[in-house]
Parts: structure tokens; C-alpha cells; sequence
């Protein structure tokens, strides 16, 4: 906490604090305000007093957060704001603290004169989080003195009380989620540490300290981005190839604010985000309408303009425009409509006109004051449009060729008789030799094998029409049936489960990640769903008598040997899936009751998308480095 002048407008007292409904039904129903009791839920309420921190930010009052997991995954979140009033509610007669703490939809930030912009759960933040803790406790430094109170499951234990005094402000909450709602305790720093990096990149300015006590040496990290979204954005293009400098756009405009920073790469990827009041509007809303709508506008207009696009040509479309454009849209508004609890889209209307008007203004001109590298957008933008014409061409003569043959799918494909898409799977696998024994082990009303030769194309590097042109693709996308990038339809999709199956070598993890690649840039709801996965077959196989004994790594191994003895045992290492005969792949990795497969899931767009990147762009440094930071984390590696 910090003593310091404060600054902003608004009034912040115990009258500010508007009562809606108490806090009834939260433990029974947690998934209805924290999403789930697993992981993410668990991590969601350390966000929900972050935001709360970072309201007081926003309002102009805050400009330290410090966030420190303690070695019993208590937690504990200290900011230098207001701090929350205590001053008794004009209409339940309690302490201001006390009703924020335990009614929901209790806060400042329901009558517009305690916060004019906030995030967090519809004000159901602090509550909630206080429900579904085992105990809680919070210090308030206000009006020169300390205030204290505990809850346990939500419900106080001790009165609010005075503890000292202090010439300081700010609130400190330390929470332990309760072992009875959640399904484990086990914060990963990593995981919040993405999440506060981007609360600290979105509110330029703030510092947001990260501590971790557990484990024997105590680790921390400091987020501070006086560039706010410009260095949002550099930071996302820095294994790319930029074509100017950031371009950043900001502007008030009826009770709300639009910040836009943006920048053209040399790579065939669209990378962008929005957020509306800190939050990341993941299925995107008004703004990123009005963002898309104005950004192929406006280059339109400008194409036309300076004769980049001739009369009778085709105007640009929305994907020719934004291919290579990192964004980032952050939008702050005093009456957010978000569809749906979670948050993850933005329903005002009126911010599709906003943020086009904004951007369309500034961009025309930016582009006008800029003539170079306006022509190098445009040269980006006509060589885009003519990949896309090429990619359709590519696609009608797929079509075309699949009409003239009996069937559509591709000859290699051995499918399954089941028709029922929650029930059918199809392996991809490497190579036509582990591809005979997967077909001859498989249960065949289920199970489809598709073998693959050699190593597909990487997609980081290349445009749609020429992918669409590699044979081994092609058959993919016609096997899965669910078209590809904008034809892409998951209701379509003819498995509900896909899952890649390749040797445990290098050549096999380059195999999985040139497949994964391809999965994220043209298929990501695939993976999005949970519906693909990495089969993991054994590295090892131990023969004592009559017995085999399969194992996954060489920790197992040794645990293994240990129980079953190192006399008269035959070990195997398998280097390749061929080595497996079709009854040891079945029991192995591909019998749902004896197999070991992973299901991918996308924690962090943003992560994902700086990692397949660095690992399959193509910039050099950058993967290197990459591979010396995480080398220690290779358990098996056969080269």
C-alpha cells in the first residue's frame, strides 16, 4: 500500500454501495458463477479480487497489485487503492465491507458514481469468491486507520474491527479455497501468471507483482507496461517480420473509450484480440464487428481511391484484408452487456458504430500520411485476395475430382462401420507400416485408421491454395469431413474423436506438431471441443516369464522393475510404432480400457499462438531459444 495523492473523479462510500440479493445458492451451484470446481474455476477466483484491484485502477486510484501464493495455496491480494468503504450501509445497516463480501450483487459499481468502468462477475466477484473459501480475511487501510474482519464459508466470524492506523490506502484479502467445492488446490504460476501479464499490458501504468512460497526457493515476477496495448502488440509480433510501426488509436466517445493498437506482419496468420473492461471477449461482439467492418472498408475505399484495385475487380474480403494483422481492441465501457455469465462476448450494440467510425478515421489517415507503407498493406492485401481465388480454384477442383469416383474419401482411409459420431474415432498415423498393424489390431465398428506418408506441409509458412494442394492434407480434410478455414463446419465432422499416433522420436514429434499446426490455424474448433488427441504408446516393453509389462517413461520403468525384479527379464525399447505387432498396439494405445491418450485443450490463445509460432515460423533465433529454455524438460528423446 502506498500514501499518495489519489486522482480521478468519483465518490466512494458506504452509500455508493448498491444492494440487489444476497448471497444464497453460490456454494450449492458454484459452476454458475465461477464456470467449474476444477482448475479454472479455482484460478478464476484470484482473478475476481484482481479485478476488483484493478477497478480502482481504472477509476484512477490504484497503481500497485501484489498477488502472492502461499505454501498452503492460501492466497493473498494487496492493492493500493480506496480501500473498501466500512462505513456502515444506509440500508441493511451493516458495515459497506461486509455487505460487499456477503451479498451478491452487492458493489460500487452498480450506481455509476463508485466505478464508471469495472470487470469482474456482474459484481458478484468478491462474494463469491468469500462463499466458496474455506476462510477469509480482509484488512482495509482507510481513513487512517485499519480495519479487519474474517468469514468462514461466507459467513462472518468476527465483527469489523480496528487494528491500527496507518497513513496508507488499499485493501488486502488473503482467501483459502475450500477443499470441499474445489477438486484440488494446486494454483500453477503459469497459469496466472498469463492472466496478469495481460491485465498488466491492457492497464498501462499498473505494477502487478506475482509471488510464489511454495516449492524450496520462492519465485516472483514483476508486469509492468508503461506502452499498455502498443507493447501488447510487439510483444505478439516479435518472432514476425513487421511492416511499419505499431499503430495505435485512442478515443472517448459516449461513456465508453476505444483503444486500438494494430500492426501488419510479413507471416499469413491473423492474430488478433478483444477485451471489453479487462475482459477477454473470447467469441469476439460488437467491437470486433465494427473493427472488421471498418478495417476492410476503409481499405477498400482506399484501394479504390489510388487505383490498387481496378474497375471490374473484386473488392478485397474481410480475410484478405486482416492476413498478418496483429491486433489488439480493448473497449471500456460504464454499462457492458456481456451474453452469457461467462462473459466471452460483447452485446452492446451501439460499439459496432463506435469502434468503425474510430478506426476508419485514423486509419484513412494513417494510410494517407504514409504512403509507403500503405503500398506495402495493399501489396499484402492483392496478394492475399489472388492466394484466396487460387485456394477456391484448389477447392472446386477437389470437388470435382471427388464427384468422379465412387466414394469420396480417400483410398488410404481403412474407415469404421459405426455411423454414430460421438462413438467413431479415426487414428492418424505415421507411416503405411505402424498404419498395417493399426488397421489389422483396431476394433473396426469404431476405430478408422489413416496413415499418413512422410511429413505434411507446415501451414505457418504457407498460404490455403498451396496447402490445399498437398496430397496428405487433402486426404485429411476430406476423411474428417468438416471442410477446412471458412468452410470449416464442426457439425459435419464424421469422428468425434481424432487422435494422432506417432513414434516417440524426433521425427515423430515434428510429424505431431506440423499436424497440430495445421489443427489450430484451419481446425481449431476441433481442438477448442476436446476432440483431438495425442495417443501415447509405451517407450518400453519387459518380458519376464509368460508376462509383458508395458511402461511410458523411464520413471515408470524403474518403478516397474523395482516391483517385478531385474532377474530374468527381457527389456525392449520401442523406437517406432512398426515394432509393435496389431495385438500389442491394440492393448497398448488404442483398447479404450488399457490405452494412455491425451486430450488437447486451448488454456491461453494468446500462448498457444506465440509458441507455434516460434516453433514453426521463420525466424531461427527465436526457436533456439526456445528449445535451450525448455531442453530440461525432455524426459526421453531418441534421435
Amino acid at each position: 500500500m502506498e500514501d499518495k495523492k489519489r486522482k480521478g473523479p468519483g465518490i466512494y462510500e458506504a452509500e455508493q454501495i448498491q444492494v440487489l440479493e444476497d448471497l444464497e445458492a453460490v456454494r450449492r451451484r458454484p459452476g454458475m458463477y465461477i464456470g467449474s470446481t476444477g482448475p479454472r474455476g479455482l484460478h478464476h477466483l484470484v482473478y475476481e479480487v484482481v479485478d476488483n484491484s484493478i477497478d480502482e485502477a481504472l477509476a484512477g486510484y490504484c497503481d500497485q497489485i501484489e498477488i502472492t501464493i502461499h505454501a498452503d495455496n492460501s492466497v493473498t491480494v494487496t492493492d493500493n487503492g480506496r480501500g473498501i468503504p466500512v462505513s456502515a450501509h444506509p440500508k441493511v445497516n451493516k458495515p459497506a465491507l461486509e455487505v460487499v463480501m456477503t451479498m451478491l450483487h452487492a458493489g460500487g459499481k452498480f450506481g455509476g458514481e463508485g466505478y464508471k468502468v469495472s470487470g469482474g462477475l456482474h459484481g458478484v466477484g468478491l462474494s463469491v469468491v468469500n462463499a466458496l473459501s474455506a476462510w477469509l480475511e480482509v484488512e482495509v487501510s482507510r481513513n487512517n486507520k485499519i480495519y479487519f474482519q474474517r468469514y468462514e464459508r461466507g459467513v462472518p466470524v468476527t465483527e469489523l474491527k480496528e487494528i491500527g492506523e496507518t497513513t496508507l490506502t488499499g485493501t488486502r484479502t488473503v482467501f483459502y479455497p475450500d477443499p470441499d467445492i474445489f477438486e484440488e488446490l494446486d494454483f500453477k504460476i503459469k497459469t496466472l501468471s498469463q492472466r496478469l501479464r495481460e491485465l498488466a499490458y491492457l492497464n498501462a501504468g499498473v505494477t502487478i507483482l506475482l509471488s510464489d512460497e511454495r516449492g524450496e526457493e520462492p519465485h516472483s515476477e514483476t508486469y509492468r507496461y508503461d506502452g499498455g496495448i502498443v507493447s501488447f502488440v510487439e510483444e505478439l509480433n516479435k518472432n514476425k517480420d513487421p511492416l511499419h510501426e505499431v499503430l495505435f488509436m485512442q478515443q472517448k466517445k459516449e461513456n465508453c473509450e476505444v483503444d486500438i493498437a494494430l500492426q501488419y506482419n510479413s507471416s499469413y496468420v491473423e492474430t488478433i484480440f478483444s477485451y471489453a473492461n479487462n475482459i477477454n471477449t473470447e467469441e469476439g461482439g460488437s467491437h470486433l464487428s465494427g473493427f472488421k467492418s471498418g478495417l476492410t472498408r476503409t481499405l477498400n475505399d482506399y484501394a479504390r481511391r489510388f487505383n490498387f484495385l481496378k474497375e471490374g475487380e473484386d473488392n478485397f474480403s474481410g480475410d484478405d484484408v486482416r492476413e498478418g494483422l496483429t491486433s489488439i481492441i480493448s473497449v471500456k465501457l460504464t454499462e457492458p452487456q456481456f451474453e452469457g455469465q461467462t462473459k466471452t462476448k460483447l452485446g452492446n450494440p451501439e460499439m459496432r458504430g463506435i469502434v468503425d467510425t474510430i478506426l476508419s478515421e485514423e486509419l484513412i489517415s494513417f494510410l494517407e500520411e504514409n504512403p509507403p507503407v500503405a503500398k506495402k498493406i495493399m501489396e499484402k492485401c492483392i496478394n492475399a485476395a489472388q492466394a484466396r481465388q487460387a485456394a477456391k480454384k484448389a477447392r472446386e477442383i477437389t470437388r470435382r475430382k471427388n464427384a468422379l469416383v465412387h466414394t469420396s474419401l480417400p483410398g488410404k482411409l481403412a474407415d469404421c462401420t459405426s455411423r454414430e459420431v460421438d462413438e467413431a474415432e479415426i487414428y492418424i498415423v505415421e507411416g503405411d507400416s505402424a498404419g498395417g498393424s493399426a488397421k489389422q489390431g483396431r476394433d473396426r465398428h469404431f476405430q478408422a485408421i489413416l496413415p499418413l506418408r512422410g511429413k505434411i506441409l507446415n501451414v505457418e509458412k504457407a498460404r490455403l491454395h498451396k496447402i490445399l494442394n498437398n496430397e496428405e492434407i487433402r486426404a485429411l480434410i476430406t476423411a474428417l469431413g468438416t471442410g477446412v478455414g471458412d468452410d470449416f463446419k464442426i457439425e459435419k465432422a464424421r469422428y468425434g474423436r481424432v487422435i494422432i499416433m506417432t513414434d516417440a522420436d524426433v521425427d515423430g514429434a515434428h510429424i505431431r506438431t506440423l499436424l497440430l499446426t495445421f489443427f489450430y490455424r484451419y481446425m481449431s474448433p476441433l481442438i477448442k471441443q476436446g476432440m483431438v488427441y495425442i495417443a501415447l504408446p509405451p517407450l518400453f516393453k519387459v518380458s519376464k516369464g509368460r508376462k509383458e509389462h508395458y511402461f511410458y517413461d523411464e520413471r515408470e520403468l524403474e518403478k516397474g522393475l523395482e516391483e517385478i525384479g531385474r532377474k530374468g527379464i527381457s527389456l525392449q525399447r520401442y523406437k517406432g510404432l512398426g515394432e509393435m505387432d496389431p495385438h500389442q498396439l491394440w492393448e497398448t494405445t488404442m483398447n479404450p480400457e488399457t490405452r494412455n491418450i491425451k486430450q488437447l485443450n486451448i488454456e491461453d490463445a494468446m500462448e498457444a499462438d506465440r509458441i507455434f509460432n516460434t516453433l514453426m515460423g521463420d525466424k531461427v533465433a527465436p526457436r533456439r531459444e526456445f528449445i535451450e529454455n525448455n531442453a530440461h524438460q525432455v524426459a526421453n528423446l531418441d534421435v
